[in-house]
């Protein structure tokens, strides 16, 4: 009992006097970097970011349940180096590989919050190698880097050390690799509760997630199904082709058809036959399915889509043939058989084998 008292006042100790380090400190939840090029603080924020700071936290204090045996019961920071500086850019660390490649033991979902950055240095960030694949890595900007928002999850910034951050972006590093010449050491990564806020667990964060996840999926198959009906109906009235394609004109355009080997802009947004949205250029139609993808609208992709007006086409035999049958200004929908779509081999993940697809169309001019 006295060992359990004697370390229990050990731990005690230990945050007190990391609390009292900083008593410029708000309220709020810190990580302190203690590397062997110096020492800087982070806020995180937890409010907007729980599960990523729950993670970052549980993975820190070492009682990450997720993590590989490997890792259990271990501070997960403490030793693991910046493996990656890219001047002007960003710091990157926390892979226990230390080359880029290593992670925890699992992937958690990104946690986008409109409100939360890139816009400036000292940014804390989640590193992955894709959507929904968080583990461990994380990076610190050395500058503001807007084209990474909605992309990687923003979960805090620095407020103390700065100066250690800008001086490790400056490190010599290898080329490739970025790698810093000099070993930078993460020597200890603790976490600061100032005014003892409560955080929610890695386990409770990713319940609530999953959670929302159910709801959201429920939300999006009654909107697929509802779609299901409509396109259904239109197709009943729809002129069905040698081929086996059928199109429905929702819309009558000009007679004007474009010349063949030209270069027409098209609205498309693209189903499968239970209603489920697997593409689309449109932003309204993506947004009714909670599907809009920040990459796309980073790069100004909902909008009119630019694609050759020929037998030649590279698209596949369906949407080919249902485009040369349109004019400028027409609005149609194109149901592909599978075998004019991607038949037996499907396109995994999106479209299983021996899939029927629906297309909705728009003609809206032709690139000059």
């Amino acid at each position: 009992m006295k060992k359990l008292t004697l370390l229990f006042l050990l731990i005690s100790l230990t945050l007190a006097s990391c609390e009292n380090k900083y008593p410029d400190l708000k309220d709020g939840v810190y990580a302190e970097f203690v590397t062997n090029k110096g020492t800087f603080v982070a806020k995180l924020y937890h409010e907007d970011t729980p599960l990523t700071v729950a993670n970052f936290i549980a993975l820190a204090e070492g009682n990450n349940t997720m993590v590989d045996s490997t890792f259990k019961g271990k501070k997960f920071f403490n030793g693991l180096t910046f493996h990656r500086v890219i001047k002007d850019f960003m710091i990157q660390g926390g892979d226990p590989k230390g080359d880029g490649t290593g992670n925890p033991g699992y992937r958690f979902p990104d946690e986008f919050v409109d409100s939360l950055a890139h816009s400036k240095k000292g940014i804390l960030s989640m590193a992955n190698s894709g959507p929904d694949t968080n583990g461990s890595q994380f990076f610190i900007t050395l500058k503001e880097t807007p084209w990474l928002d909605g992309k990687h999850s923003v979960f805090g910034e620095i407020v103390i050390g700065q100066e250690i951050v800008d001086s490790i972006g400056t490190m010599e590093t290898t080329k490739p690799g970025d790698k810093p010449v000099e070993t930078v050491t993460m020597q200890e990564v603790n976490i600061i509760n100032k005014g003892n806020i409560k955080v929610a667990s890695f386990t409770e964060a990713m319940e609530n997630i999953e959670k929302k996840t159910k709801e959201k999926e429920e939300r999006i198959a009654k909107v697929a199904a509802a779609k299901a009906v409509e396109l259904a109906a239109v197709l009943e009235g729809a002129e069905t082709f040698p081929s086996g394609i059928k199109i429905y004109w929702n819309t009558k355009g000009t007679e004007a058809k474009p010349a063949e080997g030209s270069k027409v802009l098209m609205n498309y947004a693209g189903y499968l036959t239970n209603g489920m949205l697997f593409d689309s250029n449109l932003l309204d139609v993506t947004e009714a399915y909670e599907a809009v993808d920040h990459r796309k609208v980073d790069g100004g992709m909902y909008s009119p889509t630019a694609t050759d007006y020929s037998p030649d086409a590279r698209l596949i035999p369906g949407f080919r043939e249902g485009l040369l049958a349109m004019t400028i200004g027409d609005k149609i929908t194109l149901m592909i058989p599978s075998h004019l779509a991607y038949g037996e081999r499907g396109y995994p993940p999106v479209i299983a084998p021996d899939s029927d697809l629906i297309f909705e169309l728009e003609l809206v001019g032709i690139v000059e």
